[in-house]
């Protein structure tokens, strides 16, 4: 999946899911150490842990981050899996 970001450095993520967990993310653009940083820290993980940890974090005086963007393609994808 590809989710185009709003508010942020970073203009994309890229997102790979594989048997229901995190299985690759890569940012577009944004900070690449911290970003680099982050997906590593989700891999492995399932979506809906990345979001509660995620959700609501701002970067500076901005109401989002590259965190909380990512929370938001998560949630995007959750939304688009059948349950």
């Amino acid at each position: 999946m590809i989710y185009k970001t709003h508010g942020t450095c970073s203009s994309e993520i890229h997102i790979e899911l594989k048997d229901g967990v995190i299985d690759t993310v890569k940012f577009i653009g944004g900070c690449n150490g911290n970003l680099q940083g982050i997906s590593a820290l989700v891999k492995g993980m399932e979506p809906e842990e990345a979001i509660r940890k995620l959700k609501g974090i701002r970067c500076g005086f901005k109401s989002t981050s590259c965190p909380d963007q990512l929370a938001c393609a998560l949630e995007s994808i959750c939304k688009e899996i059948p349950v």
